[in-house]
Parts: C-alpha cells; structure tokens; sequence
C-alpha cells in the first residue's frame, strides 16, 4: 500500500472548520495571558487538554479503516502568485549556488508553492520569497548535510559542518587574525551562502526578537540533525520514543517561526516564549512534520528514518499497520494542539488569537503542498533527486 494513498481522505471538514474558526476567534478575556492563573492551572499532559474538545468529524476513518488525517485544508491556492515566488527562488538558488546541477527538479519541488500556501495573510511575493529563501536553505543542509550521500552527506563530519554554518546564522566575530578565514568559508560554501544571503533578505522584515527566534530555533535543529547522524555512524534505529524526540526537535517550527513575520505583525516574546504558548505551537509542528514522514517515506533509502519505519521495526508490525499508527500520532497532537490553541486564545491578547488562526492556516497550506510538490511525487524516470526526509 502506497503512503501517499492512504492521505487522501479530505481535509478537516466543514464542521471541524467552524469549530475551530469559533474557538479561535471569540473574544479576548480582559486579563492577558501570563496573568491569568486559570490558564496556568490544570492538566498538561498529552491527550489531557484534548478532552475538552472533541468534535465528531475528527474521529472517522476511511472505508478502509484507515483513520482520517486530523487536519484544515488550505485556505487559499493562488497559482500564479506561488508560480512567481517559486520563479523568483529558483532564480536564487542558482545565484548563490545550491542543487547546481538539479535546479529544474528543484523547480518541480514548488517551495514558492508551500510559501503562498502556508502564508495566506499576503499577497507580497517578496515577502514571501524571504521566507522561502529560508525554508530552502534548511532543506538543502537536510540534504547535502545529513540525508544524501551522492551530494556528501557524511555522518561523521556533520558536527563540525553544522557548528560552522552556525556561525553564519549567529554571526561569529573571530579576533582580526582569524576572521578573513571565517569570511572566506561564507563565501566559499553555498550553504552558508544561502543562509546569510536569505536572512538578509528576512531582515527586511523581521524584528530582532523575531531574528533571535530563528537563531533560536536553527540552534534547536541542528542539535537535532546531529542525532541523526549519530544514528547513521552507528547503523542504529532508534526507538520510537527516541525517534519523536528528535522530530519534536526536528519539527516544523524552523518555518512555523516566521508566521507572524511574514504576515507583517509581531507576536510579542512574552507570548511567544510563554511555556503553555511554546508547547502549543510545538505540539501543531509536530503534529505537521508527521506528515512529512508519511508522503516522503516511498521515496526514502532504506538507511533514512520515518515514523512508520520505526514503528514498523519496533513493533514487528506491518507497514500499513504502522502508517495507522503514524496517523493516529498526528491526530492526537492535534487535537491536543486545538484545545490548547483555544484555551489560550481564550485568555490571551487578539494578537495571540491572529497568531493561533495563521498557525491553523500553516498547518493546511503544508498539507495540501505535501499532496502536491514533485518533491513526494513518482520521479523514478529523473536522475539524481535531491530528496530526503525531514525538514
């Protein structure tokens, strides 16, 4: 059975949708969020938040017993304006130098199309080309760092290349003797090319609370991308506890983080850093990154990872069986994602409202762009593709 076959239930239905538009758009109580004990108080674990909203449609499953994906479809799909930004990207990538040799697969990829999909608050394309700048960048580190060994991929080197392209998104200043040598490895490597070139476009946009998220959340993932590789120098699967940790840091919030940005507002740090607010926003990119897991799983090598994978080998159980459990993961993230997201909305600012319906909003133009993007389709006819599995 195909991965991407057992995805094409419709997205969360129209009942589903009220729900959460309702939830997530009521009026603001009067006190803000870190001042409201109430909020603070109660149950945290996994699952606990979800029982207070459970809406019917969440629960049904396809004619094959394959549960529904627990997930909005997208808010809007313009075509053109995806068209333009992934033109304009595309464009980039070849300027600063990453998939030479690949652009026109990296062209059927449509990250310009992820972009518009996941970031309907704007209609800028420069906008929006600045976060896909950023989303590609990272991707090509996924790929030419850690999943791909045609395009270098090394285990044993990915410290030591990670902790230098750090130094490019956390600007290091070495002592004068040393740092034309520095200078020289930024312009040298395209990666590192990429990611300065790319948040100097961002910081047309973004606040330095906003960049200080992205450094922020660029550490988190490289600490992350070295799991994995200590996985691939060792030869070991890791189990699936293990395995979610690393896609907890692994997640879907390098570009999640952008949210507020690319739409042209701030969500304020006393938010955005708020423990019940992080784990909200984590548990929706966790949830999200699931789905990565599934599409790409087909076109993986048999030495990457993915959740059904992982499943499959620990519990000795069969792929479908394991791409069910996969789903139900997803589902009850989200759920648990919903009520939260609802909950502090609640009792929050209208700003953290806006910031928790655009997250929505990101959830379903990433679904619909994994459904869709040459990236997870059939290329068994093209050469050399730069996939991988993560984000």
């Amino acid at each position: 059975m195909s991965v991407t076959s057992s995805l094409q239930a419709p997205a969360a239905g129209q009942e589903l949708a009220d729900v959460v538009t309702g939830l997530l758009s009521a009026p603001a109580a009067p006190l803000h969020l870190p001042a409201t004990q109430r909020v603070l108080s109660g149950p945290t674990g996994l699952g606990t938040a979800a029982t207070r909203l459970r809406p019917r449609s969440e629960r049904r499953e396809t004619e094959d017993g394959m549960p529904e994906l627990f997930c909005p479809g997208a808010l809007r799909d313009d075509r053109a304006l995806g068209e333009e930004v992934n033109s304009r990207l595309v464009r980039w990538a070849d300027e600063v130098g990453i998939y030479r040799g690949r652009l026109d697969h990296l062209r059927r990829c449509e990250f310009g199309h992820l972009i518009m999909l996941t970031h309907p608050a704007t209609d800028d394309p420069d906008r929006l080309l600045a976060a896909a700048k950023c989303v590609v960048a990272e991707w090509a580190t996924d790929d030419y760092y850690i999943d791909e060994v045609e395009l270098g991929a090394d285990p044993r080197v990915v410290g030591s290349r990670l902790a230098n392209l750090y130094a490019v998104v956390d600007p290091a200043s070495l002592p004068e003797q040393y740092a034309p040598q520095l200078d020289a490895y930024r312009e040298a490597e395209p990666i590192a090319t990429a990611f300065r070139s790319a948040m100097e476009h961002l910081a047309r946009y973004i606040s330095p609370t906003q960049l200080g998220r992205f450094q922020h959340q660029m550490a988190i993932l490289y600490v992350a991308w070295n799991q994995e590789a200590d996985w691939h120098a060792n030869g070991r699967t890791p189990a699936v506890w293990e395995y979610l940790v690393q896609r907890h840091l692994n997640s879907y919030l390098p570009p999640m983080v952008l949210i507020d940005a690319v739409a042209g507002y701030e969500l304020p740090a006393t938010e955005y850093f708020h423990p019940r607010v992080r784990r909200a926003i984590t548990l929706a990119a966790d949830a999200n990154v699931l789905i990565n897991d599934l599409h790409s799983a087909d076109f993986e090598s048999e030495t990457d990872f993915n959740l059904p994978r992982v499943i499959a080998e620990e519990e000795g159980c069969s792929q479908r069986e394991a791409i069910k459990r996969t789903v139900e993961i997803h589902n009850e993230l989200m759920r648990t994602f919903v009520a939260e997201a609802a909950a502090l909305s609640a009792a929050g600012s209208p700003t953290l409202r806006r910031f928790f319906a655009d997250v929505w909003a990101w959830l379903g133009g990433s679904r619909e762009w994994h459904a869709t993007t040459g990236r997870y389709q059939d290329t068994s006819a093209e050469s050399a593709q730069p996939e991988g599995s993560s984000t």
